[in-house]
């Protein structure tokens, strides 16, 4: 019985530690993959709209915001707390897409689809089943196979199970990119390699 405690110790010990050593990250020329640009440029800033979102997730990451669910008369949240579908809704509205706006369009259209008792366009959108919703109608829905590894681009929305976050821009030595996430008030990195690890996955677009 002792020997069990000890090596599960030593399996518990080894796992918090790998969480703290950097792993080798890889890019897409690593694999031979070509970095995907959008035609569109929806805000006009000469930036195409792939490119777009991937910049405004990390400069949503980079100020660090924390993690607390809160309901914003304002819609968007305008202080530095936010939960995962905040990072996507910014990373799309400072692209040109204001997806408050757009989904409450959606669901008043489209009641039926949503099966909404009570719309409320503050927070609508800042729910993952109706992004899920959402982006189903109105983007490219891509493969969810982590394994089709160039079907998978920065830029990219993936939803999960009750999580939601975009695809980052450097890869694991399978190939399969990381993901830029904002997950929950203990979270120490904001990107991470989760794809097929900690949710399941069940969508997987390009806006343009």
């Amino acid at each position: 019985m002792k020997k069990r405690y000890i090596i599960l110790l030593i399996i518990i010990i080894f796992i918090l530690l790998s969480q703290f050593i950097p792993r080798k990250k890889y890019n897409d020329a690593d694999f031979n993959i070509e970095v995907y640009k959008s035609s569109i440029d929806m805000d006009n800033d000469g930036i195409d709209d792939q490119t777009d979102i991937l910049n405004n997730a990390l400069n949503y990451i980079s100020k660090k915001p924390k993690y607390k669910s809160k309901y914003y008369s304002t819609g968007y949240s305008n202080d530095n707390f936010g939960v995962c579908t905040d990072l996507v809704a910014y990373s799309l509205l400072n692209s040109g897409y204001d997806l408050m706006n757009l989904v409450n369009e959606d669901i008043l259209n489209n009641k039926e689809l949503y099966n909404i008792d009570k719309i409320d366009k503050n927070i609508d959108f800042r729910r993952v089943r109706n992004l899920k919703i959402y982006f189903d109608r109105h983007a490219t829905s891509l493969s969810k196979n982590i394994n089709d590894t160039y079907e998978w681009h920065a830029g990219d929305i993936v939803v999960f199970e009750k999580h939601i976050g975009i695809v980052s821009n450097v890869r694991n030595k399978r190939g399969v990119p990381y993901v830029i996430h904002h997950r929950s008030r203990f979270q120490r990195n904001y990107i991470e390699d989760i794809l097929g690890k900690r949710y399941k996955i069940i969508g997987h677009y390009k806006i343009s």
